[in-house]
């Protein structure tokens, strides 16, 4: 199958970071979720892993029902949890793998949470023990290490970080980046050579980044059409919708 449609853009078939709501104390895109679904169709992005704002900024429960009401052939829906509150964190858990939820995402820099808060490791361990894939925020530098051992989906990769995700990631197989923020000439190719191409998923961040900038990036690198399937949805349907 051609991965790429018109205008040379790879067609993304699910796109890890897609967020719905907005951000009550700063300016910003709102997010309405008829909104978020039509930039999706604009982008070329079949499906998308998508979080709520309202779960991750001041109502967990409340927002991760709402995300759960978006299940369908164009949204995935992820939960989110608090960090600062670990033991809801707990309950929370367990109550989206009860629900069938495949994924949990962590906003740390939202929360204003620190790599090294035992709630960002108590919380990362009960995730994986529920079978849940980790979506993670924040500096690949600092949020490796509370991450050990779990499946895990960096989001804010940098490709200034990128040596040291590569460094990381070769003792952590179940350690994954976002290609968001991998915009140099040879980043994409870089995690490729050193650690697989199914280490690479797409992410966008719709509606509150450009999506066109991964798309482009991941068209014009040096990796082979099935590559580029595999990095513009292959993986993050591997790891997020196994087969039953």
């Amino acid at each position: 199958m051609n991965p790429f449609v018109a205008g040379d853009l790879p067609a993304v078939t699910l796109d890890v970071d897609v967020l719905v709501g907005r951000h009550p104390d700063r300016p910003g895109p709102d997010a309405d979720t008829r909104q978020v679904i039509a930039a999706l169709s604009t982008h070329g992005i079949a499906r998308a892993a998508v979080a709520s704002l309202r779960a991750a900024l001041f109502d967990v429960a409340d927002g991760n029902d709402e995300a759960a009401a978006l299940a369908g052939p164009r949204v995935l829906p992820v939960g989110a949890v608090d960090l600062r509150d670990p033991l809801g964190a707990e309950r929370e858990i367990d109550r989206l793998a009860e629900r069938g939820v495949r994924a949990v995402r962590l906003f740390p820099d939202e929360q204003r949470v620190e790599a090294d808060f035992p709630s960002v490791r108590h919380v990362a361990r009960r995730a994986a023990r529920a079978g849940l894939v980790i979506l993670a925020g924040g500096d690949v530098r600092r949020f490796w290490r509370p991450l050990r051992g779990t499946t895990v989906v960096f989001l804010d990769t940098h490709f200034y970080h990128l040596g040291d995700f590569v460094v990381a990631a070769r003792d952590e197989p179940g350690f994954h980046t976002s290609t968001r923020l991998l915009n140099s000439p040879d980043a994409l190719e870089t995690v490729a050579e050193h650690l697989g191409v199914d280490r690479l998923l797409y992410g966008s961040r719709t509606p509150w980044y450009e999506a066109v900038v991964p798309r482009l990036r991941l068209a014009r690198s040096g990796l082979t059409p099935d590559q580029v399937a595999a990095v513009a949805g292959g993986n993050a349907h591997r790891i997020l919708e196994p087969p039953a």
